[in-house]
């Protein structure tokens, strides 16, 4: 069992008018790269409550959080008005299995984020006992526009770092990239291209995949998946596909 106590903003990045960043500082007990913390407000006499993925690793302070503004929902229009000070509540016990310590054995783990689904695999990626247990990552983040391939500098970091081990791979749909793809990931794998770019094959035998992001990019990769025998994984049927459950 869990409690909410007090988050302190520490600071809140905007990266366009509808992507925002918060660092938060909070008493959270320890948790794993990948899973993900609830925050919440009072919003007219009732606590408005959600769950966000950590972009931080397990050892760095504060947490952090990215996120979409939903204009019809209550509560990100007001996340994105915090600024340094600020106060909001946390969940303090962390939850998730989006983690590598719960995927079965693979020697490349491909990871394919739309929006803010980036963020676990950020906190997977900068986390390094994460490299020891596949000897690939690939990292596919697919958005709209080119405005919207934030973290740049964590990506480009962790590029430098671990440059033998890690393939990245931005997908923008609605407009032209150099140095990516142009299309949806479930398209870009049934087609091959995706695998082209990479220079590795989606198989059972050789690959895990991780996703995250938009319910539709969910559904229809693990169609597409499925048809060269990918299914879900779990710890009672292990699989090749695991995404997250944010309840």
């Amino acid at each position: 069992m869990g409690e909410w106590v007090k988050g302190k903003i520490i600071e809140n990045k905007q990266w366009n008018d509808r992507l925002f960043s918060l660092k938060v500082e909070a008493a959270t007990k320890g948790f794993k790269a990948g899973q993900f913390i609830r925050v919440s407000m009072e919003i007219d006499g009732e606590r408005v409550g959600r769950p966000y993925s950590c972009v931080n690793t397990p050892t760095e302070q504060p947490f952090e959080i990215y996120f979409n503004i939903v204009h019809e929902g209550p509560l990100t229009p007001l996340l994105a008005k915090l600024q340094a000070g600020d106060e909001l509540s946390v969940w303090d016990t962390v939850n998730g299995l989006l983690t590598v310590e719960d995927v079965p054995e693979a020697k490349h783990l491909w990871m394919f984020a739309t929006g803010t689904g980036l963020g676990p695999f950020l906190s997977i990626m900068k986390t390094a006992a994460s490299y020891e247990k596949f000897e690939k990552f690939v990292l596919v983040h697919a958005v709209r526009t080119a405005e919207e391939l934030t973290y740049q500098d964590s990506i480009n970091s962790i590029l430098k770092q671990y440059s033998d081990s890690v393939v990245y791979v931005p997908i923008v749909s609605r407009e032209d990239h150099s140095d990516g793809l142009r299309g949806r990931i479930p398209d870009l794998i049934k087609s091959g291209e995706l695998e082209s770019k990479v220079g590795l094959t989606l198989s059972t035998a050789e690959s895990h995949v991780m996703l995250c992001g938009n319910s539709g990019m969910i559904q229809d990769a693990i169609v597409t998946l499925g048809e060269r025998d990918m299914v879900k994984h779990t710890r009672k049927e292990p699989g090749q596909i695991s995404m997250e459950k944010y309840h």
